[in-house]
């Protein structure tokens, strides 16, 4: 049996979860007051019945240098070029392709020393959990347009830990169907050429697919 966790990460009003099951019933929902302890014991819970696998709304590591390459569409470079010195340099190369693509506008990461007290959160769940079990970065805002018009994909919810933060709730059970999604072979994961980490999405880009952006510029020029 399997079990599907994911969890939002907010700072306000905090950081939520829902655990769903092979069935899309939902096994557990709730709030975390010391979210990395408590995220830690609950994936020790479901671990002695079910193969976890764990979604989370959060970058999984910041941008320890300005993003080097910018994507802009055009020939030279295979569609990228050069940071310009008035650019920052932030965000990662799963956020661009998501962007890119049209299929949401994600924040982008920043440089270690301009996180936000949530993204922190999110960086210490993710390495505390995936000590434990195989983590993956999740973005429901984009999962939503994915899922759009589709109809066969439907969870079995209930409203009795909603009221602290509804919409995050709601993306808590998005981060876990987008995982089962993803883990039957349906979506797909992208970004992870610059080294910090990929995001899985519940189903694969649509078209038109910009190739292009699919590669970091230097693994193109391999």
């Amino acid at each position: 049996m399997r079990a599907f966790i994911g969890i939002d990460v907010q700072e306000r009003p905090g950081c939520c979860f829902a655990v769903i099951g092979d069935d899309m019933n939902v096994l557990e929902s709730g709030w975390f007051d010391s979210p990395v302890k408590e995220a830690a014991r609950l994936v020790e819970k479901f671990k002695e019945k079910y193969d976890i696998w764990v979604g989370i709304d959060a970058p999984r590591i910041p941008l320890t240098s300005p993003r080097k390459w910018y994507w802009d569409g055009r020939p030279s470079r295979y569609g990228w070029r050069s940071r310009r010195p008035t650019e920052k340099g932030y965000g990662r190369h799963c956020e661009v392709v998501v962007r890119a693509h049209g299929i949401a506008n994600p924040q982008y990461t920043p440089l270690i020393e301009n996180v936000t007290p949530w993204m922190i959160t999110g960086f210490n769940l993710f390495s505390t959990l995936q000590s434990i079990i195989t983590t993956f970065e999740v973005f429901p805002t984009a999962s939503y347009a994915l899922l759009q018009g589709i109809s066969d994909v439907q969870v079995c919810m209930d409203f009795s830990q909603c009221k602290p933060g509804p919409k995050d709730m709601l993306d808590a059970h998005v981060a876990a169907v987008t995982v089962k999604e993803f883990a039957n072979g349906r979506g797909c994961e992208v970004g992870g050429g610059d080294g910090f980490g990929t995001i899985i999405l519940p189903r694969p880009l649509r078209a038109p697919v910009i190739k292009g952006v699919l590669s970091w510029p230097e693994d193109q020029q391999k």
